[in-house]
């Protein structure tokens, strides 16, 4: 599993009001406009979310005793979840609270007909189109220190080989006490002074992480792709992922497999699905390898080969960036009834379902409302049932406009990043032909670790060590092209 990248922008000894700042801006701007959408949201809908925020429906559970608290990258302000971490003899208890949008939304008002129509937050570089009003995404209804927040609170009882026994969920009060940040937790952790919670996080991860493997599934360790911005030059870095990055990962798959439990027992839910890997994906992934200068024995399955990736490595990094494309076929099903036919996560090789962003996606807060109704052996709501089927629509066209959308702009980001070097010439190995041109098709060079058009003057040699020339690199096209030396 993958989440999408996430393009961040650092500057580097530069005036943050720099030309290649202003040219990101202007970029991206021009993007939004394009595809016809922007951070803001319409006057009705700001009214009916500022006193939904000022208002929302507490509910009467409170557990505001146990000590949350939130792991994020340091400048975020839309905390779906908070975690308590304990153990339980042998074992452990995941304490989960997420988000709920219940207290502030109710189906059919301006903030949820936006949402249907939104689908998702987009990201790219720094942007943000938001999914919901910030009054209650990065306000009232965050998981924010100090603050009694509606939360949907999961208990997952899990044994000690990391193995989920038991699991509930309800609505609650909570309160966070405390915003941390991925590094400093590392940190602590690294220094031996880390809270016993986070002690705990770190041996269930790697237990979590091992039944992982044994199963045959896999999580793309995906870098963030970092904009450095050196006085007023561009370059691209990747940024690994932190181990407590991954054992935070580890809590959220865990609960997503939970609420896939329970779906498949009641026989109604929705679930995220992916279907296997096309081999001829796997094949290109191959030639991605060899393009980037990393040994992919023939007979290493494609989960084994994730799993000696070391993404701290700039081409390993580009290498997880790559894998992406077997994911391509990922999607949501609803049912009600009958389980679907095709209703595992092939990557992860089970059942599993979306319930721990609701802030940032959609599907999630149908997902949720299904689980706490199951739980606490009610009828699932009608206005989720209407919406099974056609959920997993909006969430396949909200997902083509958030990747339509991160793909403009690291396609903005490599343009403005090549543009100096336009008649330069670089190593690389064609990973793919036209399927109508062979004359035609894609390069991948190793520095930067960026895969764009490569065209020439006769077939393209598939596979194999090439001298290519940068012959077009253009911000305001944001387009990229190669020819063959």
């Amino acid at each position: 599993m993958a989440s999408s990248r996430v393009i961040t922008v650092r500057a580097s000894g530069s005036d943050p009001d720099s030309v290649a700042g202003h040219a990101l801006r202007d970029g991206i701007a021009a993007i939004q406009a394009e595809m016809k959408v922007s951070p803001e949201f319409p006057a009705a809908v700001e009214e009916a979310a500022a006193a939904a925020a000022a208002a929302p429906r507490l509910p009467d559970l409170d557990l505001t005793d146990l000590p949350f608290v939130t792991i994020d990258p340091e400048s975020s302000m839309d905390l779906d979840q908070a975690m308590f971490l304990e153990r339980d003899g042998d074992g452990y208890v995941v304490h989960y609270a997420i988000a709920d949008l219940a207290a502030f939304i109710t189906p059919g008002d301006p903030v949820d007909v936006e949402a249907n129509r939104r689908g998702e937050t987009l990201y790219g570089a720094d942007s943000k189109v938001p999914l919901h009003p910030t009054s209650i995404s990065e306000d009232a209804g965050s998981l924010l220190p100090d603050q009694v927040r509606p939360a949907l609170v999961w208990r997952i009882t899990v044994d000690e080989t990391g193995e989920g026994i038991d699991v509930t969920v309800e609505r609650a009060r909570v309160r966070s006490r405390a915003k941390l940040s991925y590094a400093a937790v590392q940190a602590d952790l690294d220094a031996g002074t880390a809270d016993e919670m986070f002690t705990i996080l770190r041996e269930l991860g790697e237990l979590r992480l091992a039944r992982e493997a044994a199963r045959g599934g896999v999580s793309l360790p995906l870098p963030e792709q970092e904009v450095v911005d050196e006085d007023g030059t561009w370059h691209l870095e990747f940024r690994s992922m932190l181990p407590v990055e991954s054992w935070n990962a580890q809590i959220s798959l865990l609960t997503g497999f939970g609420a896939a439990s329970l779906m498949v027992y009641a026989r109604v839910g929705l679930l995220r699905t992916l279907p296997p890997a096309d081999p001829r994906d796997v094949q290109r992934l191959h030639r991605t390898a060899r393009a980037l200068g990393i040994d992919w024995p023939a007979e290493m399955l494609y989960p084994d080969f994730i799993r000696t990736l070391d993404v701290s490595k700039p081409n390993h990094a580009a290498m997880v960036v790559a894998c992406t494309r077997l994911l391509r076929g990922s999607g949501y099903v609803g049912f009600d009834g009958e389980l679907p036919e095709q209703a595992q996560h092939s990557a992860l090789a089970s059942e599993y379902a979306h319930v721990t962003a609701p802030l940032r996606r959609l599907v999630d807060r149908y997902a949720l409302e299904i689980c706490v109704a199951l739980c606490a052996g009610e009828e699932v709501p009608d206005w989720v049932l209407t919406k099974l089927h056609d959920l997993p629509d909006t969430m396949r066209e909200s997902g083509r406009r958030a990747n339509q959308y991160e793909n403009a702009v690291l396609n903005l980001v490599e343009a403005a990043v090549l543009e100096p070097r336009v008649g330069e010439s670089f190593p690389g190995v064609v990973v793919e032909l036209d399927e109508e041109d062979d004359h035609r098709g894609e390069v991948t060079i190793q520095d930067p670790a960026i895969e764009a058009v490569v065209t020439g003057s006769e077939a393209l040699p598939l596979g194999q060590d090439v001298n290519v020339t940068l012959t077009t690199a253009d911000v305001k096209t944001r387009k990229v092209e190669f020819t063959l030396e």
